[in-house]
């Protein structure tokens, strides 16, 4: 790497050799000694009871160690999230839940040993799919951490403005599929009662926590290693029952146990976003002023835990309303537990609000950009708080030269294809929490930072070297960073966009007091090199003052084919506003995936519940459309360089996420300017955009 130390340089990946070599390591590249395999059997029914398993067949084949069931799996101790007590019961609360546990020599062993062994079921009545009135709806205290009913003003009676739109708005499951699947290695030693776990998961520390309870260990003696993980989306984001059953596994046999999930169970293992139902009331007077917003968000969850999809929370930050209702409702239903998938919350909701307001746009016969600065608040509406820096207009502005906006506001025909362009706004909240990292240096010149950080292929490991260079004032060549471990100084998990504000603030931190120790030293260093460390609980902990957010704006152009109905992307382009850029080259990246996953969302991402059967009927990427290459059209991304002195150290806000808010909605308005048909069911598939053309 380059020998400077400034942030803000484009610095390729510090692991990108390793990567590109296959010497990076993850979770199932680590085989022990003597590594046994395992593979659980999920439930074939959408809601009842075991009442037999028989694993006879199972057991005669050969190199088949044993078959773990409900009736003698090792018994779990507590847990916070119901989903990891598996196997300590036989209830059946949604198909694929896991009902046994195959261990052999090898995988193919464990696999003929799942599929051998039969499960007795007294099945029940089952209720899989979400309708707004349904008679369970209900609303909640919280919704992903927000309350889940906010109310400001007449809403209602507000409503009741020259222009008036009401709209419901449909986003169906959708399922995150990293590109690794969920692994875990498990190595349990009997004579020391010590446990070491190789885990794809976006936190080592917390799935740590969760496997000391689970299996009550002192944490000391609980070791997670993720020093490499292929992707996550927040999925891997919580402990999640493979990693449980593979230490389980381990415990049982004595040996070290491997346990890679088939893609086809994730999506009813490991979480996916919620549908919802999103109805949108708007206001506003003729010249564009909004008057009332109502925000309603029905959604789903499971019966094993809660889980809200906070879909209306976004609109509480957005638009200068003085009277608003934003209220989430959400009904239990026998479907596997959602969870976080990248930008909860915000990719779904602001789907619906940027979608309603380029509908609002239309019936005053604004120009939609225009629509969205009229409307730019002086302060966060619900709160109050003045924003620590905004800077959507800047972007909304900046997109619209890059773009050349205004000369494509002329919908157009070329053949058989409609062509339009479509705009939408983003917006993610800035989230810090508590970290710590020691620094040390060594005699040869050398440096090393150590946080229990996880890069999930985002390049956090290479900007935390560059933070550490940049306090240190020493050439980044010379610094390199450890990663990945819960032995290491416990960090925030990745996720929520937090990660690097958190990690790099605790990393700031201690090489800052290292680089004052080793001005304070005099002569060589010793053997041992110098150390510092840092704990950012206190300073991260302090509520700001200052509503603290990360905006952007989306650019689309489309081709709508009115022969086939298929809609093509021919170009996007995104602008953001998201504090100092730490690095260029990996945060580009970040933000062109997110495009590229919202370009997904928007077209050809979906899941369906099998109202039978109860499960989810794509459940594999041949079925379940993520973008490839042909889809992808020519991506531009763009930042407005922001100086925002009241976030961390580092001045920078959360990028891994904002890059998929508001693209569906762009390529959803860009096809209604090209149509003049609105269509508010995702994705935008050929039958339904047919349908709309009449």
């Amino acid at each position: 790497m380059p020998p400077h130390t400034a942030l803000g340089t484009a610095t390729a990946r510090a692991e990108g050799p390793d990567k590109l070599s296959g010497a990076a390591r993850y979770a199932a590249d680590h085989t022990p000694p003597g590594c046994a395999y395992a593979l659980p059997v999920p439930a074939t029914v959408p809601h009842g009871r075991v009442t037999a398993v028989d694993t006879a067949a199972a057991l005669r084949l050969p190199g088949v160690l044993a078959v773990l069931t409900p009736y003698d799996a090792p018994r779990l101790g507590p847990s916070d999230d119901a989903t990891l007590q598996v196997l300590q019961d036989t209830a059946v609360p949604h198909r694929g839940w896991y009902v046994a546990l195959a261990i052999a020599d090898t995988p193919e062993g464990a696999r003929a040993a799942a599929e051998a062994v039969r499960v007795d079921y007294a099945a029940e009545p089952h209720d899989v799919l979400l309708r707004e009135d349904h008679p369970d709806a209900r609303t909640p205290e919280e919704a992903g951490g927000f309350p889940a009913h906010r109310e400001r003003g007449d809403p209602d009676a507000a409503l009741a403005a020259p222009v008036r739109i009401e709209r419901t708005y449909t986003v169906p499951p959708l399922h995150n599929h990293p590109m690794e699947p969920h692994a875990a290695t498990a190595l349990w030693d009997a004579e020391t009662g010590r446990l070491t776990v190789y885990d794809s998961s976006q936190g080592a520390g917390t799935v740590r926590t969760a496997l000391a309870s689970l299996f009550d260990l002192p944490a000391d003696h609980v070791t997670v290693v993720s020093e490499h993980v292929g992707g996550g989306f927040g999925c891997k984001g919580t402990p999640r029952p493979h990693v449980v059953l593979a230490v389980m596994a381990a415990r049982h046999t004595g040996r070290p146990v491997k346990l890679v999930l088939p893609r086809r169970h994730l999506a009813a293992t490991v979480g996916h976003r919620a549908p919802t139902l999103q109805r949108i009331g708007l206001g506003a007077r003729r010249d564009g002023t909004l008057t009332a917003y109502t925000h309603t968000v029905t959604t789903h969850t499971s019966r094993v835990g809660e889980f809200v999809e906070p879909a209306a929370v976004p609109g509480r930050v957005m638009y200068a309303v003085p009277d608003s209702r934003t209220t989430h409702r959400v009904v239990a239903l026998d479907v596997p537990t959602p969870s976080w998938m990248r930008a909860p919350g915000e990719t779904p909701g602001m789907y619906a609000l940027e979608s309603a307001m380029d509908e609002l746009a239309d019936e005053l016969g604004m120009d939609p950009i225009e629509l969205r600065i009229r409307n730019e608040p002086a302060v966060e509406p619900d709160s109050g708080r003045p924003f620590s820096s905004r800077h959507l207009v800047e972007c909304l502005r900046e997109g619209a030269d890059r773009f050349g906006w205004a000369a494509l506001r002329t919908p157009r025909r070329d053949g058989p294809l409609l062509c339009g362009v479509g705009v939408a706004a983003a917006t993610y909240p800035v989230w810090v929490a508590a970290s710590s990292a020691r620094a040390h240096a060594r005699p040869d010149g050398s440096y090393l930072v150590e946080i229990d950080a996880t890069d999930l292929g985002t390049g956090a490991r290479t900007v935390l070297t560059q933070v550490a260079a940049d306090a240190l004032g020493v050439p980044l060549a010379s610094v390199t960073a450890a990663i990945g471990s819960s032995g290491l100084p416990a960090a925030l998990l990745a996720g929520g966009s937090a990660g690097t504000a958190s990690w790099g603030w605790a990393v700031h931190d201690a090489c800052t007091a290292l680089a004052a120790a080793l001005a304070r030293h005099r002569g060589p260093l010793p053997p041992e090199g110098l150390s510092a460390s840092a704990d950012t609980t206190e300073p991260a902990k302090r509520k700001p003052p200052y509503a603290r957010h990360a905006f952007g704006a989306h650019f689309a152009e489309v081709r709508v084919d009115t022969v086939t109905g298929e809609v093509r992307v021919r170009r996007m382009l995104g602008v953001y506003a998201a504090g100092r850029i730490l690095n260029p080259t990996t945060a580009r990246s970040q933000f062109v995936g997110g495009m590229i996953m919202g370009l997904g969302m928007a077209l050809t991402e979906h899941s369906t519940v099998d109202p039978v059967h109860g499960d989810f009927v794509e459940c594999d990427l041949a079925s379940y459309h993520v973008p490839v290459h042909a889809d992808v059209p020519d991506i531009e991304a763009h930042w407005i360089d922001e100086d925002d002195p009241h976030l961390n150290p580092t001045g920078g806000k959360g990028i891994g996420e904002i890059g998929i808010v508001g693209v569906a909605a762009a390529i959803g308005n860009a096809v209604s300017h090209a149509t003049g048909r609105r269509l508010r069911e995702l994705p935008l598939t050929p039958d339904r955009v047919l349908a709309a053309l009449g």
